[in-house]
């Protein structure tokens, strides 16, 4: 292995790593000055902890789509959301059944399907508009709307539909806990300390995901990969990777009832958050082949909705057909 490519692997893993502390930073400051300010921590939840926690995946899309990347761009969202399902929910249902909330089956799901057959109708002109940002960050207002009438009728549940969304694209732990946690008057920072918080995480995002991309760019053309291989493998990976982790973790300590919600809720907010400011900011070239990939997507959900229709949870063997169905696409994604 040359020198060059382990020079770039060192920046792609010390990007992602950043990546996820610049989130955590970014959530812990940024729900600290809503609390300051009053707002209520069902909102910090479904609002801020949920966008904060998707910012390495935004900050990598928006960061390849100005660099030309838009391979890499939409790669990492319909990567994210493929293996979000086969790889995170396999594996985690290969080591314990999970169990399927009706609302999920229900309402979810089927949403989720539709906004990726949304995303192949815009992506079908060869381009994802800023028009086409903006009807995905309808989406995600009407969305988040849900949720919050969904939080009102089971007041019960309202912290785990916050807790949701907060493990939308990568997992930060000690920010949800921030977030579900009262402070005592002695242990809250001061709101400059908060801001400071801010400021520096949104610096960091910023910093290494221009570095991560930059690091996926040039591994792609070392190995003479296209964009879209390297968005949707290993940069789909690496912003992934935290949830995967916490999600096994979970599933070890038999608490993993959430997995699913947490699973579904990112694929909606890569597609309708992620995708959608990336493209409000700047126009994303879609390919053909992503819409291919896309259906792979829909496929995904598909078969987890039949799941959930049949027996309300994921059985063990099922895991393992997901996770078989991962590896037969990333072959022919591959070759």
């Amino acid at each position: 292995m040359s020198v060059e490519i382990i020079k770039q692997l060192a920046i792609l893993i010390v990007g992602f790593a950043l990546l996820v502390k610049g989130a955590d930073l970014f959530v812990d400051g940024a729900s600290g000055i809503a609390k300051k300010f009053g707002i209520s921590e069902l909102i910090i939840g479904l609002t801020i902890v949920a966008m904060g926690t998707s910012a390495p995946e935004a900050a990598v899309s928006i960061a390849a789509a100005a660099k030309g990347s838009a391979g890499i761009s939409i790669g990492n969202v319909i990567g994210s959301n493929i293996m979000n399902i086969f790889i995170i929910l396999g594996v985690v249902a290969s080591i314990t059944p999970l169990k399927i909330e009706r609302s999920t089956v229900h309402y979810e799901m089927p949403f989720t399907i539709i906004v990726t057959v949304l995303f192949v109708l815009m992506g079908k002109d060869g381009l994802i508009t800023r028009f086409d940002g903006a009807v995905f960050w309808a989406g995600l207002l009407l969305y988040i709307a849900y949720l919050l009438r969904q939080a009102k009728q089971k007041p019960a549940e309202a912290p785990a539909q916050a807790e949701s969304l907060a493990e939308s694209a990568t997992t930060v732990p000690d920010a949800v806990e921030t977030s579900a946690t009262p402070a005592t008057a002695a242990e809250s920072p001061s709101i400059w300390k908060l801001i400071a918080l801010t400021i520096v995480g949104l610096a960091v995002i910023l910093v290494s995901s221009d570095y991560a991309v930059d690091a996926a760019v040039a591994l792609a053309k070392i190995f003479n990969i296209s964009d879209r291989v390297i968005g949707l493998t290993i940069v789909a990976l690496g912003t992934s990777l935290p949830e995967l982790v916490t999600s096994v973790t979970a599933a070890l300590r038999g608490n993993a009832d959430l997995a699913v919600g947490n699973v579904v809720g990112s694929c909606i907010f890569n597609l309708l958050f992620v995708l959608g400011t990336s493209a409000l900011i700047l126009p994303i070239p879609c390919a053909p082949n992503f819409l291919s990939d896309a259906y792979v997507a829909v496929g995904a959900t598909v078969l987890l909705l039949l799941f959930g229709f049949t027996q309300m949870k994921i059985a063990r063997w099922e895991g393992v057909l997901l996770v078989a169905c991962y590896v037969a696409y990333a072959y022919v994604a591959l070759v």
